[in-house]
Order: C-alpha cells, then sequence, then structure tokens
C-alpha cells in the first residue's frame, strides 16, 4: 500500500507529462506545493521504488508501475469529482477539494461502485429519478 502522499506525486508527474510530455521538478513541486527540496527528495525516493525514472536535472517519468498507480489514482479522483460536481451539484471548488480526498479513503470496492454509478448517471442523465433529484437539489 502507498502512501497518500506517494499517489499524489505519481498523479501529479502524470498530469504534468500529460499536458507537458516530460515534468520537471520545478513544475512537480509547482502543482503539489511542495519546495524544490522536498520536491527532489520525493523524485529521488520515487526513483529508489522504481515508480519513476528520475535524472537530477532532466526531471522525471513514470514507469509502467508508476504509470500505472497514477492512471488508478487519477481515475478515482476523476469519478469522485463527477459524482459530486455533477451528480450532487456540490460546487467546483468544494468538489474538486473533496474528490481529492475521498481518492485516498475508500476501500477498491467501494470506488468501483461509485464508478458504476457515475457511469450509469451519465447514461441515464434524463431519467426522471436524475431529473427530480436535479430540481429538488437546486430548489428543495
Amino acid at each position: 500500500m502507498l502512501s497518500r502522499r506517494i499517489e499524489d506525486y505519481l498523479k501529479g508527474i502524470y498530469d504534468i507529462v500529460e499536458e507537458k510530455g516530460y515534468a520537471k521538478t520545478r513544475d512537480v513541486a509547482k502543482v503539489l506545493g511542495v519546495s524544490m527540496p522536498s520536491a527532489t527528495e520525493m523524485l529521488r525516493k520515487l526513483g529508489e521504488k522504481k515508480l519513476i525514472v528520475y535524472e537530477r536535472y532532466g526531471g522525471a517519468r513514470l514507469t509502467r508501475d508508476g504509470r500505472n498507480i497514477a492512471k488508478s489514482v487519477k481515475t478515482r479522483h476523476d469519478t469522485f469529482l463527477k459524482l459530486l460536481e455533477e451528480v450532487m451539484f456540490v460546487p467546483k471548488h468544494v468538489a474538486e477539494k473533496d474528490a481529492h480526498q475521498l481518492e485516498h479513503l475508500l476501500d477498491p470496492k467501494t470506488v468501483e461502485q461509485f464508478t458504476k454509478f457515475v457511469s450509469f448517471t451519465n447514461t441515464h442523465k434524463r431519467s426522471s429519478l436524475l431529473t427530480k433529484w436535479g430540481a429538488y437539489s437546486k430548489h428543495g
């Protein structure tokens, strides 16, 4: 089991690489809101765990294992963000914060069911129950 911090770093690196094609230490520090020395130390540790390939002045890239973990964390985050924002109508800034909390806390079986539910709601957005829920959540 990996720590929440390691998962955050892997997801951060994944997001940066998806956007820029590479992840420099300063980019990782900025995205995660940490100092350069803290980012450098964690990148070194992730390299030792074989989750990234880290070059001191070149930045980081995910290994296959690191990428798989990062994608899993991102999928969990995106599921909870959609659930909170699009189904429960939680304001975006709150949904983003809460999705980040939930992505680390729940059992994988629970996450799987939430993922199925979000997929179901996306497929059946016009269903009577979801329409009624949307109106109720806005107007009481």
